[in-house]
This record gives structure tokens, C-alpha cells and sequence, in this order.
């Protein structure tokens, strides 16, 4: 395997889907008290991470062939399962805020036609590639998303501010179960991407080009997506509804949103030609909060699901 960090270090543990469980039937859209725009900023995951995780699955599925290190496609297969699940739960997540009369389906029929059609199987009529290149390139995508929600995995564990505000224990836990695992494996999509991803330094660059496409069109879609929430809330008294960067800042203050700067910083770091996700985070602390989190029932189940 090309890269990665050293054989039976903390990135090279087994992964498996967790059997956890999450009862909505008291969580408000607005989770975090008397902030209806932080909940919001949030609740973008429950619009994107149904469809692109299960793209994830779909792509890592197409590329299974290529992987020739044993200890690395046991890793994948249980990097799918996890993303099964998260796709899920956040689904669930997603149906809760409809019968709360948030109608997301104009925003979220958008986010399917990127990962359908845009990022489907066969390239765009526009892009000049054989689906046996295409096929690195979405890996490189995976790879370069994967490097956010490690970041924001890690964030969301130690986030200290959204205790203080009181936010709900059920969806405060879907965010803390999800972002362990995304801590868990964090190194897997790089990883996969790097031994399919052919010779430097066509490898570097591609890496490099998908992670700049990648920043603007999350932060597109993750703006669009507040403004989506915001303007449809039924709770929020008309022209109160717009996304505000000055109160997306004054969230930020009290603790509730990651910053800027970290997640702007995590683009550099993910250019230097030595970089391994292995540096993101603590797999002991998500090892921690996996161990106590209320939603997971049982053990792992190490063989992995069908996904």
C-alpha cells in the first residue's frame, strides 16, 4: 500500500458499524436553545450526508476490485458499513425535521443530482475521462471530504459551548457518535485513494485539484443549505429567516460552530506532500466517547454488513 501510516498503528485498527438507536420524538429543528441559526448550520449534515454517503459506499464499492492489500480492504469494507449506517441514522434525522414542517426535498433533490449526475459512475459529457480514470478522481473527492468531517468529528467531541447551551441530548449525541467515527477512520478514504491512485505526481496533483473544487462547493452548499432551513422554518417570524454571517460569527464565539480558521486550516495541511490523516484528531478519544455514548448497543459487529 502506498502510504498510510505504519502497519498496526492507531489508523490500522478493525472497523465496523456500531448498532445504535436514536429516539427524536423530543428534539426541537432549533436543538440548541434560543439559537435557531447555529441548529441550523448543524442541521445541513441531515440535507447532505444521506446522498453522499451513500455515494461514498457506492464508489468505494466500484473501486473494491483494485485494492491488493488484505489489511487495507478489511479497513474499506468497514469504512462502508460505518457510512451505511451514518447515512441512516442522519436520513431518520432528516424525516424528523419534515414532520416538524421543514420541507427540505427542493434543497435535498439538488445534493442528489450532484452525486448522481454529476459525480455518478460514468463522467459529465464535459469531462474528457474513461470511467477507469473517472474513478480516481471521485476516490480523491471521498478523500478530500473525509478530511473535513475528521476535522469537524473532532471538533464536535470537545465542543464544550453546546453543553453549556443545553443542546439536546439525543441529536448532541448523534453528532458525537458520528464524529467518533469519523475520527475512527479517518485515515481509510486517503488510503484507498492513495494505492488506487496511480504514480506521482499525477497522484499529488490530482489529490491537490479535487481538494480545491471541494472547499467551495461544500461551503456553496452548506450557506445554501442554512438559508434553505432559515427561510422555511415555520418557528422563525418573517424576515428573521436569513443567513447572517455576523450571527454564524457570534455562534462561533459562544462555542457552538467550529471556526474558520480551523477549518480553513485543515486545507494547507492536506496539500503538504508528507500528510496523513493520521495526524487529525485522537482515535482514543473517539475510542472514549464510543465506549459511553447511550446509543450504542452492544459491541461492533466485526464482519461487516452488505453495503
Amino acid at each position: 500500500m502506498t502510504g498510510g501510516a505504519p502497519a498496526g498503528g492507531p489508523d490500522h485498527r478493525p472497523l465496523a458499524p456500531r448498532k445504535v438507536a436514536f429516539d427524536w420524538r423530543g428534539t426541537p429543528p432549533h436543538w440548541i436553545p434560543g439559537e435557531p441559526l447555529a441548529s441550523h448550520v448543524v442541521n445541513v449534515l441531515h440535507l447532505l450526508l444521506p446522498a453522499g454517503e451513500r455515494w461514498f459506499v457506492r464508489v468505494f464499492r466500484e473501486a473494491l476490485p483494485r485494492v491488493r492489500d488484505p489489511e487495507l480492504l478489511a479497513r474499506v469494507k468497514g469504512f462502508m458499513g460505518q457510512e451505511a449506517t451514518h447515512s441512516v441514522q442522519h436520513a431518520q434525522a432528516l424525516d424528523h425535521l419534515g414532520a416538524r414542517h421543514l420541507d427540505t426535498s427542493a434543497f435535498t433533490s439538488r445534493v442528489d443530482g450532484l452525486f448522481e449526475r454529476l459525480l455518478g459512475e460514468t463522467p459529465p459529457w464535459w469531462v474528457p475521462l474513461p470511467k477507469s480514470r473517472w474513478i480516481l478522481y471521485r476516490l480523491a473527492f471521498v478523500a478530500a471530504i473525509e478530511q473535513f468531517t475528521a476535522v469537524l468529528g473532532d471538533w464536535v467531541l470537545a465542543a464544550e459551548g453546546l453543553d453549556r447551551a443545553g443542546a439536546d441530548p439525543v441529536m448532541l449525541d448523534l453528532l458525537r457518535w458520528h464524529g467518533a467515527e469519523e475520527v475512527e477512520h479517518r485515515s481509510v478514504a486517503f488510503d484507498m485513494y492513495e494505492h488506487c491512485g496511480g504514480g506521482e505526481p499525477l497522484r499529488y496533483v490530482r489529490r491537490a485539484g479535487t481538494m480545491c473544487v471541494t472547499v467551495p462547493v461544500l461551503l456553496w452548499f452548506w450557506i445554501r443549505g442554512t438559508a434553505h432551513l432559515l427561510d422555511g422554518d415555520p418557528e422563525l417570524p418573517q424576515g428573521r429567516s436569513a443567513y447572517s454571517l455576523s450571527g454564524h460569527n457570534r455562534a462561533i464565539r459562544k462555542g457552538l460552530l467550529p471556526s474558520w480558521r480551523l477549518l480553513g486550516a485543515a486545507v494547507p495541511r492536506y496539500f503538504r506532500h508528507s500528510y496523513h490523516p493520521s495526524q487529525e484528531g485522537s482515535t482514543a478519544a473517539a475510542l472514549r466517547y464510543l465506549s459511553r455514548t447511550p446509543v450504542h448497543r452492544g459491541i461492533p459487529d466485526l464482519a461487516s454488513p452488505e453495503v
